[in-house]
């Protein structure tokens, strides 16, 4: 502030050195043309006839003077130069008209606003402040209901931290599946300077419900209309967003706008770009009443303050009732309410330039609100066709879009300086907790992936499912990455019952994977698939955080751990939830299991029972699993013994077991050191031993693991001794803290490793 002080003293100074300094000048030059009162010509001519006055000195001295003159007037020839420049960077200037060439479509008021400017620039107002102070928060927002939307958020909000330098406040109006979405995302996230609100969207149904609504957005398309009733009561002003927005600028820039607003403008909205309100789009076409081409609800600037004193909430309803009357339904929900509204007022509206809104719809005159790319402020995807919409420049605003859907959204955890974050318990427990790692050790990189926080996005696609009454109802749950996609579709056609997949993806892979089961008929037939997208960060395959991710969003009474490399023989769902209620699972710990066979056949037609299978198992065609290997792992499963058996039969624990087995859902869950190749699965069948879980294998039961190219983790462990190393030592701490858990009942796990 002090700065634009003495910039201001400047500028004054300047001026008025413009003005006096030639005065003076001439003065001095013409006051010394006289001499005893009388004037002095300075002609050649007269000069000569008044020589016998002049002494050489004399001469010199006007000599002197004409230079001192030409002097002068370069002086003030570089004078007004600075004062231009100094004009031109004036910081009213700049607020006063953030682009030139859109200045005449500032809107209602607006040129009026920009002369204000100006004569303030010419003012000596040194108290003035910035428009948007660098830690001024800036709150924004928006209405988001069921999983595609949520999705749409997650881009919406990347645009917007990429450019931003503020702290932001977001406040999410969101029903029950958004919320629980878009909290464990944001909640992971872990992004500086963003603080999430949410409000629940289904208690607001009944304020808007009474309303038909024509709109793909349904009911809550309305709900933009109760922001003042839902908002908290002390916050001002808010920047309302629709989900299909993407960002090219720094977003406080939009909240600079509110300082333009003046008497009683309280909404600060883009004109709508298409025809839709003159009513000439088609015959008999007779959309709701609008002022001109009317207004996009799409980017709103809402003083909340001014119209909860205005009785918003009453003058919304009385228009919609009115207009309800004729027109019986909205079209473009909240927009139409909206406009007819500012059809009776039109004082409310500051209109914004339009590349405040850019509406990519068909038939708009989107392209008039830009000439250069520097221009975009705000992409409006408002069209039922998003990215498919027709516009000359469609393909550079979908490369901009997919720029931000793919960009990795870890890079956005950057610290804003010089702005105070809020204390945030989680964080603040993760630094200490890698604070007393010690960064020499040599296994440190293991170490730390235990506390890595990873950004998770629940429910990536569509899921509806309905347990069963039953109380029999077991759901597969597995983790994969990118390369192990193509096993999804088999799976789906082995197992009918739902499914829990966790698969570790960058932000480009999860956009490859949503193209990918878009365009499959198997997986899109399937709703009772929940995809949990965890994003990929660090080196290590996180593959227990995976497993647990999967366990914790099951809404089934029972889980099938199983991996994705397997494909269940067919009819294994109905046959676990038989098996489920003949053992009793709900009132005994019992961990059934199911025995694991092996193909290294890549063509391999599925055996349709168990006879089949064993005379697969005969012919060589099949193996136990890993029995080339690792037979440890699986031995104890007594496939002598399963051969036979008509009924359930107990095993006992034995050191590496690692079957595959149907458990409550409340069992421990995997522990997180393990990552990559090594003791994952072995770690968590012995912590079900020591917590006293039967093993029980299932006579009738099968799965059968198919071939693929070695892992990466597996590689690394297999020619990497220090890899090695640091599970060995990882093992024997999982190890020691067992005997802490659980007591002189985990000796026999430390005497069984030592005999093995």
């Amino acid at each position: 502030m002090l700065g634009i002080c003495r910039g201001r003293r400047k500028f004054l100074a300047a001026s008025l050195t413009l003005l006096f300094v030639p005065a003076f000048t001439w003065i001095y030059l013409f006051s010394g043309s006289f001499e005893d009162g009388k004037a002095v010509s300075l002609s050649p001519i007269e000069s000569q006839a008044h020589s016998s006055h002049y002494t050489a000195s004399n001469q010199r001295e006007r000599e002197s003077l004409e230079i001192r003159m030409r002097e002068v007037e370069e002086e003030n020839r570089v004078l007004r130069k600075q004062l231009s420049l100094a004009q031109s960077r004036s910081p009213t200037h700049r607020r006063g008209n953030h682009s030139k060439t859109y200045s005449m479509e500032e809107g209602t008021g607006d040129s009026e606003s920009l002369r204000a400017g100006i004569v303030a620039g010419n003012s000596s107002e040194c108290g003035q402040q910035p428009a948007v102070e660098k830690c001024e928060t800036i709150h924004v927002a928006i209405v988001c209901a069921g999983y595609n939307a949520s999705r749409d958020v997650v881009t919406l909000v990347k645009s917007v931290l990429f450019h931003r330098r503020n702290p932001l406040h977001f406040h999410l109006i969101a029903d029950a599946i958004a919320k629980q979405i878009l909290a464990t995302l944001f909640q992971t996230w872990m992004v500086p300077a963003v603080r999430i609100d949410f409000y629940d969207a289904d208690e607001l149904k009944s304020e808007v419900s009474w309303i038909p609504n024509k709109h793909y957005s349904g009911i809550y398309g309305l709900m933009k209309l109760v922001l003042t009733k839902t908002l908290p009561s002390n916050l001002e002003r808010v920047i309302v967003l629709d989900t299909d927005i993407t960002f090219a600028t720094d977003i406080a820039e939009l909240w600079a706008v509110f300082h333009k607003f003046k008497g009683q403008q309280v909404l600060g909205l883009v004109e709508n770009q298409s025809d839709w309100y003159l009513g000439n789009l088609w015959k008999n076409h007779r959309p709701w009443p609008a002022l001109g081409r009317g207004y996009n609800t799409g980017v709103i600037l809402l003083l909340l303050d001014k119209l909860r004193k205005m009785k918003w909430e009453q003058m919304w309803r009385l228009t919609a009732e009115r207009e309800l009357m004729s027109m019986l339904s909205t079209s473009l929900a909240d927009q139409d309410i909206f406009n007819a509204v500012i059809k009776q007022n039109p004082f409310l509206v500051y209109q914004l330039p339009c590349f405040w809104n850019v509406q990519l719809s068909d038939h708009t005159r989107s392209e008039q609100c830009y000439r250069d790319v520097s221009d975009l402020k705000v992409i409006h995807w408002n069209s039922p066709k998003k990215l498919r919409v027709k516009n000359k420049h469609v393909e550079f605003f979908r490369n901009l879009y997919l720029t931000f859907l793919e960009y990795d959204g870890n890079l956005l955890r950057r610290e804003l300086f010089g702005c105070p974050s809020e204390a945030d318990v989680n964080s603040e427990n993760l630094q200490k907790q890698l604070s007393e790692l010690d960064e020499d050790d040599l296994c440190y990189e293991f170490r730390r992936e235990r506390f890595t926080v990873h950004r998770t996005h629940l429910y990536f696609l569509h899921y509806e499912y309905e347990p069963a009454s039953d109380n029999t109802d077991v759901t597969l749950v597995a983790q994969l990455s990118m390369d192990r996609l193509q096993m999804l579709e088999a799976i789906c056609k082995h197992w009918e019952g739902p499914i829990s997949l966790a698969l570790y993806l960058s932000d480009a892979e999860a956009q490859q994977f949503l193209r990918y089961a878009q365009g499959s008929e198997v997986l899109m037939s399937r709703r009772n698939v929940g995809y949990h997208i965890v994003y990929k960060e660090g080196q290590f395959y996180p593959v227990n955080l995976l497993r647990n991710v999967a366990m914790k969003h099951i809404s089934t009474p029972y889980m099938f751990l199983s991996d994705i490399d397997f494909l269940p023989m067919y009819g294994l769902y109905e046959y676990l939830r038989k098996s489920v209620m003949q053992l009793d699972l709900d009132h005994t710990k019992k961990a059934l299991i199911v025995p694991a066979f092996e193909t290294l056949r890549y063509r391999l037609s599925f055996p349709k029972s168990k006879a089949e299978l064993l005379s697969m198992l005969d012919m060589g065609t099949l193996f136990t699993f890993r029995y080339h290997v690792w037979t440890k792992g699986h031995a104890p499963t007594n496939f002598a013994k399963w051969r036979t058996a008509t009924t359930p039969y107990q095993v006992e624990w034995e050191a590496d077991f690692e079957p595959y087995v149907v458990v409550r859902r409340d069992c421990p869950e995997y522990d997180r050191r393990f990552v990559g190749f090594g003791w994952n699965k072995v770690a968590h069948i012995m912590e079900l031993d020591a917590q006293e879980y039967e093993f029980i294998v299932l006579p009738n039961a099968y799965m059968i693991h198919m071939p693929h190219a070695p892992s990466f983790d597996i590689t690394k462990f297999r020619s990497n001794k220090q890899y090695r190393i640091c599970l060995k030592t990882l093992k024997e701490e999982f190890q020691q803290d067992m005997s802490r858990r659980y007591g002189f009942a985990a000796l026999k796990y430390l005497t069984a490793e030592n005999n093995s």
